[in-house]
C-alpha cells in the first residue's frame, strides 16, 4: 500500500526537544572497527539518533567514532542524537558521578537522552523495597543535571506502569521517554496508550524478537504483500503506532535496511493481525517483579 503524503520521522518530546523515531542501537556492538563500519553506514544513509548505555561498555569507542566520522558528512554534534543510560549499580547516590563519567567516555558536553536502565540496583533483591528509595534518589540526581544543561531530556528503561505513576507522583520533571521491549508478541499496548495520555514517549526495543520474529509466518506474510523483509515490517509495525525503534544491526546492508521503512505503510488489519491472537512473550528482562 503506498504510503500517503511524507511519515513523520520523529516526535517532540514533552519537553519541546525533537528527537527521531528510529535510530541505532548499539548494545553488543564492541570494538572501534565494528563501531565504525556500524556507525558509518547509519550515518550515511540517514540515522541521527544513536542508543549507547553504560552497560554496553562502547561509550568510549562510541565517541571516537563520531569523533573521526560526524566531519566525514559535514555534521556538528547538535545534528545527532545521543541517548545513554545508567547503570543499575548505580543507581541512588551514584547516579551523579555515573552519568559524568559517561559523558567523559563519550567525550560530549551534554547528553540529549539520559535514561534509568532498570527500576531496581544491581545487588538487591527485586523484592528489596529500598529499590523505591534509590528510583526516587536517581531521579533528583537527574533532574539536578537536567536543570544544570547537561542532560536534554529524561526517561527511564524497563519501568512499569506502576514505576511510572509512583515516578510521576514525585517528579518536578517528567520523563520524556520510557524504553521497553514491545514487538507484536509484546505489543504493549495498554502502557502505549497509558504513555499517550501521560505524555510521555515510547521507544520499544528488540523490535525484532531478538531476532525469532523475522522467521514468523505472518510477519513473513505480511512482509511478501508489501514486497518488503519481516525486519522492515516488524519496524513499521511500531512506527505506526508512535512507538519508536532502535534496531541493532552491524552490517552495513541490514542498518540500510532498516532505515528503509518509510515509503510504505500497514493497514490497520495488518497491525492487529501480526500480533498474532494475544500470545505474549517476552525475549529479555521481565521488570514486573522489581519493588
Amino acid at each position: 500500500m503506498a504510503q500517503q503524503g511524507a511519515p513523520q520521522q520523529s516526535v517532540t518530546l514533552n519537553n519541546g526537544v525533537t528527537m527521531p523515531l528510529l535510530g541505532l542501537g548499539t548494545f553488543r556492538l564492541r570494538g572501534l572497527d565494528d563501531l565504525l563500519q556500524a556507525v558509518d553506514a547509519a550515518l550515511e544513509c540517514g540515522y541521527r539518533s544513536f542508543d549507547t548505555a553504560a552497560g554496553y561498555h562502547n561509550e568510549v569507542e562510541l565517541g571516537d567514532v563520531f569523533r573521526q566520522l560526524l566531519p566525514k558528512y559535514g555534521l556538528r554534534r547538535s545534528d545527532i542524537f545521543i541517548t545513554s543510560k545508567l547503570h543499575p549499580s548505580f543507581l541512588g547516590p551514584g547516579t551523579h558521578d555515573a552519568f559524568l563519567n559517561s559523558m567523559e567516555k563519550l567525550d560530549f558536553r551534554y547528553l540529549d537522552l539520559y535514561l534509568v536502565h532498570w527500576p531496581g540496583k544491581k545487588g538487591w533483591r527485586s523484592d528489596d523495597v529500598r529499590n523505591q528509595w534509590a528510583r526516587e534518589e536517581t531521579w533528583r540526581n537527574l533532574e539536578f543535571l537536567y536543570s544544570s544543561g547537561n542532560i536534554r531530556a529524561l526517561g527511564v528503561s524497563n519501568y512499569t506502569e506502576d514505576h511510572l505513576a509512583e515516578l510521576l507522583e514525585l517528579c518536578r520533571i517528567r520523563p520524556a521517554v520510557l524504553q521497553v521491549e514491545c514487538h507484536p508478541r509484546l505489543p504493549q499496548t495498554d502502557l502505549i496508550g497509558w504513555c499517550k495520555q501521560n505524555g510521555i514517549h515510547l521507544q520499544a526495543y528488540s523490535s525484532l524478537g531478538c531476532g525469532d520474529l523475522l522467521g514468523d509466518a505472518e510477519v513473513c506474510k505480511v512482509a511478501n504483500v508489501h514486497g518488503r523483509t519481516p525486519s522492515q515490517v516488524l519496524l513499521r509495525w511500531a512506527l505506526q503506532q508512535g512507538v519508536g525503534v532502535i534496531p541493532k544491526a552491524s552490517a552495513p546492508a541490514r542498518i540500510k535496511e532498516n532505515f528503509n521503512v518509510w515509503d510504505f505503510e500497514l493497514s490497520n488489519e495488518e497491525i492487529e493481525q501480526l500480533k498474532g491472537g494475544g500470545s505474549k512473550r517476552r525475549y529479555c528482562w521481565d521488570p514486573t517483579g522489581v519493588a
